[in-house]
This record gives C-alpha cells, sequence and structure tokens, in this order.
C-alpha cells in the first residue's frame, strides 16, 4: 500500500501544474482523482465501467461549481452538499448505498494531498532561496 502511494505521489510530483485551470488540466486532474477513487475503493472492472461516465459527470459540475461560487464561501459549500446528494443517488446504484459515501471522502484526501505536494513544492522551491538571502556576506 505504501508503494502504491509513493508512486502516486511521484506522478503527481512530475506531472506539472496540478491545479492549472485550463480543460487539460481539469482533465488530467479528474482522470488521476478517478483512478485514485477507484483504487481506493478497490471497484471491480464492472463497477469501474459504470462508475467512470457518472464521475466524469459529477467532475464537471464539481469543478464548474467551484469556479461559479468562489467569491461566497457559504454559497460554494451549499451547492457542493447538493451536488453531492444528487450524485450520491447515481453512485448507490453503481456500488450501494455505503461506498457511494465514500468517494466523496476519498474526493477529499485526494485533495487534501494535492494542496499537501502542492505546499511541500512551494517550499522546496522557495527553501533553498531563503537560506542563500539570509547567509551574512
Amino acid at each position: 500500500m505504501k508503494k502504491i502511494l509513493f508512486i502516486f505521489t511521484l506522478l503527481f510530483i512530475t506531472s506539472g501544474s496540478l491545479f492549472a485551470q485550463d480543460d487539460d488540466g481539469d482533465e488530467r486532474i479528474r482522470n488521476k482523482m478517478r483512478e485514485y477513487i477507484q483504487q481506493r475503493m478497490r471497484l471491480s472492472k464492472h463497477e469501474a465501467e459504470k462508475f467512470t461516465p457518472v464521475f466524469i459527470r459529477y467532475f464537471r459540475e464539481w469543478r464548474t461549481t467551484l469556479k461559479e461560487n468562489r467569491t461566497d464561501r457559504l454559497i460554494l459549500q451549499q451547492k457542493i452538499v447538493e451536488l453531492r446528494l444528487r450524485y450520491r443517488s447515481e453512485f448507490k446504484d453503481i456500488i450501494g448505498e455505503n461506498r457511494s459515501n465514500e468517494v466523496y471522502r476519498h474526493q477529499d484526501i485526494f485533495i487534501q494531498e494535492l494542496k499537501d505536494i502542492k505546499k511541500e513544492r512551494i517550499q522546496n522551491r522557495t527553501g533553498p532561496r531563503n537560506r542563500i538571502r539570509s547567509m551574512p556576506l
């Protein structure tokens, strides 16, 4: 399990800008998130085939909701909850009721891991510069 997480982390570190605003960036993130969720939930091939198109629709609506409601955090949270409730029934038909809620838990974990990786990359980029600037001449 640690090996899978390590490999997964390396993929993200080497994949460039993970939070790109363009459609290509969204597609890369969507695909990585979908793979991550499918692996974590151990979906069968049959479940994964049914899950993928529903997840793609969900992801597109989720990203649109994020972009449209950036300025009002409370409205954003409400819209995300409404979106998750709507898609939970679709996921439930594919993977069952208990596992349908896990999709969102794994999504949240994935997002947090992305943020951690991004933060680490920023720290690694600025770390040596700060040390050089603070050295006495």
